[in-house]
């Protein structure tokens, strides 16, 4: 019989550089409904050689890659145990990693997230579960977005579930269906703006407030075909660099007012991508501190109710439902759905490494 409760590690790592987020959580499950309580949370933030290196990572070679994986994986197990001793957590059943994309190039049947090499159980000195991804790629699937299950089976009383973080992303249920997708970068691009304004990000978007829209460069912006294409669709941050940013700088304008354009752009784009504009909708990621963001997007969709969750689920949402996901890997129960990611049927993902 499968266990009724799980004591377990989220970790995380997203796109966005903000550091590793590390978060205990306790699922319990009754007649197939699930609750959980997280208790210690915190983010490890990347000290300058880790950041340089993931910044520059995505045009590294293969041995260099090699390389990088070997220290990242040492780096997250030394991070998982230390998180664990300090905080004298014991008795879990298991880690559940999500890792840090590198590369995401699903239409060559290939996604890589570093840190999952099978020596982080013995440095961390845990079961862990982890590399969800791989195997939806290898059964067709985009491999992202993997979080709407777990939308779907912790949050079912909101009609929208909108994460801001690196990129923007959506769930819902359609017909039955849960349905989700990458809608833009978001904060891929604004802290890359900040970051020439000498600040790690625009803080509640007081700068980009004060910029004013370039309408050209918005009407391109929101003109690319990205935006066009049907789901199933996921991005990395090779659109940013390949397209996003060269467009952009292709404007000499204010930096206040490439950020101002860009918020402008992030919003239009989410109201576009919702069937309905009304209900509930549950925004979460780093991007929802972002004010004048926020102001945009209620803007654009007044009709919709937009909720903002206590700070633990806001700043750990991912990381807890990894956790979840690891959970249901254990159960050997689905945790990848093929109606989000476009894979050949529903699947169990995730690789496990016991201590």
């Amino acid at each position: 019989m499968p266990k009724k409760s799980y004591n377990v590690i989220g970790v995380m790592s997203g796109t966005s550089l903000d550091g590793i987020d590390l978060a205990r959580v306790v699922f319990t499950v009754s007649d197939g409904n699930w609750s959980f309580e997280i208790f210690e949370c915190e983010t490890v933030a990347y000290d300058e050689h880790w950041l340089s290196q993931l910044k520059i990572a995505v045009g590294f070679s293969k041995s260099e890659l090699e390389k990088l994986n070997s220290d990242y994986t040492l780096l997250l197990g030394e991070i998982t145990r230390d998180f664990i001793d300090r905080n004298k957590i014991e008795n879990l059943d298991a880690v559940c990693s999500h890792g840090h994309t590198i590369l995401h190039q699903p239409h060559k049947k290939f996604t890589l997230q570093i840190g999952n090499l099978p020596e982080i159980s013995k440095i961390a000195g845990q079961k862990v579960v982890c590399d969800f991804r791989v195997q939806d790629v290898e059964l067709g699937g985009q491999g992202a977005p993997l979080v709407p299950i777990g939308d779907r089976i912790l949050f079912p009383e909101f009609d929208y579930c909108l994460n801001l973080g690196g990129f923007s992303n959506v769930s819902f249920e359609d017909n039955e269906l849960r349905l989700a997708f990458d809608i833009s970068p978001v904060n891929t691009v604004l802290n890359f703006y900040a970051d020439k304004l000498g600040h790690a990000y625009d803080d509640k978007g007081q700068i980009a407030r004060s910029g004013q829209i370039d309408y050209e460069l918005l009407a391109q912006l929101n003109a690319l075909d990205f935006y066009e294409k049907p789901y199933p669709k996921s991005l990395g941050f090779e659109f940013v660099r390949e397209t996003i940013l060269p467009l952009i700088e292709a404007f000499d304008i204010p930096t206040k007012d490439k950020l101002r354009t860009f918020i402008e752009h992030v919003a239009v784009q989410i109201a576009t991508a919702l069937p309905k504009k009304s209900g509930k909708l549950l925004a979460t990621g780093g991007g929802a501190y972002n004010d004048f963001l926020m102001h945009k997007i209620q803007e654009q969709l007044p009709q919709l109710k937009i909720a903002i969750p206590e700070k633990k689920i806001l700043e750990f949402k991912e990381a807890l439902i990894f956790a979840l996901l690891g959970v249901l890997k254990m159960r050997d129960e689905i945790n990848v759905l093929a109606s989000v990611t476009g894979s050949k049927h529903d699947h169990s993902s995730g690789k496990t490494y016991e201590n």
